[in-house]
């Protein structure tokens, strides 16, 4: 054989063995599936809750992706992210996940789309340097047995696996649980609520619990009890029936306005709802205060401007924008932060003298204060460092243990007088989660997670946590504000001066070499 047939030979080999490679690095790819993700919050690898979601299933669950093909960014994105979490799905689910993806192109591809839930969005493509509408589909149809779940657009992808997890969840479960909330005490009810209602109501059964009258009772198949913003005072019987079904094992969560405050009127004083002693009971109190934070959310302002009003955003330290959370407690463990609208601060100290456990789970930031009593509300006041000194309050709490019937010793005799292990979750603040407040998407996830975390629910918290947002800036002193400003005017040119006259002084060194040379 001559050296160039050789040489020829050798070179169909090598193009042989590339092709075989290639071949079975897709051959094994499509069976095995990984992922490298580099996020700090591990934002695109499912997390726990949804693999064992997926690893019991009991059946097969199908899913069709209705997605128009070619669109533009950021469309695009859209697609390639479902097709990526959807084979991480299908890798854990054991065989008991398919999926298929439907481009709805034509007539008949659009009615059936449309039929399974999934309706057309408009998207502007550039085509030609010109701006046209194209009708899109970018939506999800779930089915199992004969049940069906639609999301029908893929639009926050920071939230695209909650949304599939959940949509499974839905399908899969045979009940849904059922949590209350209590009414008769102006209470805020929670289907009033958009926001919180709907993304209880994907869960959850939600009930009201009238306690405004002397024969009213706690259902006993409840998983939780909600008390939300209540501004009158509970009867000795509303409260009878609280402490009974938090001694059945019941769950709650009180989330209280002890401060009845006013932005308009300028001022706030406390409000007597007469659930204070029975907390006390359970080892945790709110205090008749507001908290006050440096790190904090803004509020608009008219002010006179010459002949001009002109309305600006300034920061008013009684809405907290608290970030310091217990990393360790899967509620709060993946919020960033959440705001709060005239908190009050919580004393833990008596539920360690009671036996109970008691675990902050927010606090304010190094630089907070509290005012007691009637409380003057002024946007303009400047707060001094003494105001500002405190570091840390508490403003939630979840309390765990044994509980001991309020009602021990009393006129109301109590049918049943220690509990067995439960919870009770306790907030400052029973405004944070409502449409008018609401504009912090921790504050929706927080109170989603506190109704999560007392019905047994924990796993979806760990998913609907994972979110891109932009953590709070952190605060620092008027000193380290100064060092920072003048830093940034100086040191940028002081660099450029410097590296200048490195350069000039190596020129001159230079020369005065080559002239010694000459």
């Amino acid at each position: 054989m001559s050296t160039m047939n050789k040489k020829k030979v050798q070179a169909i080999v090598r193009v042989a063995l590339v092709f075989c490679i290639l071949v079975i690095l897709n051959f094994i790819s499509v069976r095995l599936f990984g992922r490298l993700d580099l996020t700090k919050s591990r934002l695109y690898t499912l997390s726990d809750a949804s693999k064992n979601l997926v690893r019991n299933l009991d059946d097969k669950v199908t899913i069709k992706a209705y997605f128009t093909e070619d669109l533009p960014a950021p469309y695009n994105a859209n697609r390639r992210q479902v097709l990526d979490i959807l084979n991480e799905y299908k890798a854990y689910a054991n065989g008991n996940i398919q999926f298929e993806f439907i481009n709805p192109e034509g007539e008949k591809a659009e009615q059936e789309a449309q039929q399974a839930g999934i309706p057309p969005v408009e998207v502007q493509v550039i085509k030609e340097d010109k701006f046209e509408v194209k009708r899109a589909y970018l939506g999800l149809v779930f089915l199992y047995e004969d049940r069906k779940e639609v999301i029908p657009v893929v639009q926050n992808l920071g939230s695209l696996e909650y949304d599939i997890s959940s949509a499974i969840k839905r399908l899969t479960a045979r009940t849904r649980k059922r949590i209350g909330y209590t009414t008769g005490h102006q209470e805020q009810e929670i289907n009033s609520m958009q926001q919180v209602s709907q993304e209880l109501n994907k869960q959850y059964e939600i009930v009201p619990v009238d306690l405004s009258s002397s024969s009213s009772t706690i259902p006993s198949d409840l998983a939780a009890l909600l008390i939300i913003a209540p501004k009158s005072k509970f009867s000795d019987s509303a409260m009878y029936q609280i402490d009974q079904y938090i001694m059945r094992g019941g769950k709650v969560a009180f989330l209280l306005d002890k401060m009845n405050a006013s932005l308009q009127q300028r001022y706030a004083q406390p409000i007597d709802l007469g659930l204070e002693p029975m907390l006390e009971n359970y080892g945790i109190r709110v205090n008749n205060d507001l908290v006050r934070d440096m790190q904090c959310a803004t509020i608009g302002i008219v002010q006179q401007q010459g002949p001009f009003r002109i309305q600006s955003q300034i920061p008013f330290p009684y809405l907290p924008m608290a970030s310091e959370m217990d990393r360790n407690n899967p509620i709060v463990k993946d919020l960033q932060s959440v705001v709060f609208f005239f908190v009050s601060s919580l004393d833990t100290t008596g539920a360690v003298q009671k036996g109970l456990h008691p675990e902050v789970l927010i606090r304010t930031s190094k630089y907070s204060g509290r005012q007691n009593g009637f409380v003057m509300l002024d946007p303009f006041h400047r707060y001094t460092e003494e105001e500002m000194s405190e570091h840390g309050i508490p403003l939630a709490a979840i309390v765990s243990g044994s509980f001991t019937s309020y009602f021990t010793g009393k006129n109301l005799i109590p049918q049943i007088t220690k509990s067995p292990e439960t919870q009770i979750i306790v907030v400052g603040d029973g405004d944070f989660m409502q449409d008018d407040f609401a504009g912090s998407k921790g504050n929706i996830n927080f109170f989603v997670n506190i109704v999560d975390y007392l019905a047994d629910d924990a796993g979806l918290i760990t998913i609907r946590s994972k979110d891109v947002v932009q953590p709070p800036l952190e605060q620092v002193s008027d000193s380290w504000k100064k060092v920072i400003k003048y830093g940034n005017l100086l040191l940028p040119p002081l660099i450029v001066i410097g590296y200048g006259l490195i350069r000039w002084r190596r020129r001159i060194a230079w020369k005065k070499a080559m002239e010694q040379q000459v």
